[in-house]
């Protein structure tokens, strides 16, 4: 039994145990190859692979992703081995907080985080908008927000934190819009899907309804405009019935300190 580095050899094994993780499949073929060249993509081996985990690092924080384990193998701590080996890589590159996202319904993942101590810091819920002409909006690009109103931002899945840079490029490639003349506005910052070709990740702080459903209207309008197939929303709050808006899942946008790890 062993942790370590993902190779090229270990896909085909791999998807074998990830065909039929959820409900539709799974998403780890389309994106194992990125997980690869950016490397921290480990596996536990007994003799074959039984499970992986990927971590991004990114400022002070860890996010972790991707943690499979073969149904054949599981009960046996492995998945919390893999995480725990990804907190020690993040301890080493001086990372202060560890983050995972895990489905509200998936209770032995949110058993396995909580007994590492991760606890539940926000939900977040995830909504598919089809593209659509509509003119029906009062939208205007940024170029200044309240960082405490928008702490992180999704990009490809990952909660990453805002800084001072990132926000000056997204203030120059026009990614961050706002709803105009409601009691209280709506933000959204855009970004596109890193793994996923033609679609547009959102992440949105909603404020009033009608707001919301401006903001919407322009995403519509946008992904037609610029060949998108697919909009990805994702927001804490609960949005507005809206043609075309469906609200797919829920997650738990789970936090740990490893200061005291140290």
């Amino acid at each position: 039994m062993m942790i370590r580095v993902a190779k090229n050899e270990d896909k085909i094994p791999v998807l074998k145990f990830c065909k039929n993780t959820f409900s539709w499949g799974d998403y780890i073929e389309y994106v194992w190859d990125f997980w690869l060249s950016e490397e921290n993509l480990i596996v536990f081996e007994k003799e074959l692979p039984v499970g992986i985990c990927h971590s991004f690092y990114s400022k002070d924080q860890v996010w972790i992703e991707g943690i499979r384990v073969n149904p054949n193998f599981r009960r046996q701590n492995i998945a919390s081995k893999l995480v725990m080996n990804a907190e020690l890589i993040g301890l080493k590159k001086n990372a202060s907080f560890s983050y995972m996202l895990i489905d509200t319904q998936n209770f032995s993942s949110l058993e396995m985080a909580q007994s590492l101590d991760y606890e539940i810091f926000q939900t977040w819920n995830y909504y598919s908008l089809s593209p659509k002409k509509n003119l029906n909006h009062k939208i205007h690009y940024v170029k200044s927000i309240n960082p405490k109103f928008c702490t992180h931002y999704v990009k490809s899945w990952r909660w990453l934190p805002l800084d001072d840079f990132t926000l000056s490029q997204f203030y120059e490639n026009k990614k961050i819009i706002k709803s105009s003349g409601f009691d209280t506005d709506s933000i959204a910052i855009l970004t596109d899907s890193e793994h996923f070709d033609k679609t547009l990740i959102v992440t949105l702080f909603p404020g009033s309804e009608n707001s919301v459903l401006d903001v919407v209207s322009f995403l519509q309008h946008h992904a037609i405009e610029k060949n998108y197939e697919r909009i990805q929303i994702l927001t804490k709050n609960i949005l507005p019935k809206f043609d075309s808006l469906e609200h797919k899942i829920s997650f738990y946008l789970m936090k740990k300190s490893l200061i005291n790890l140290i």
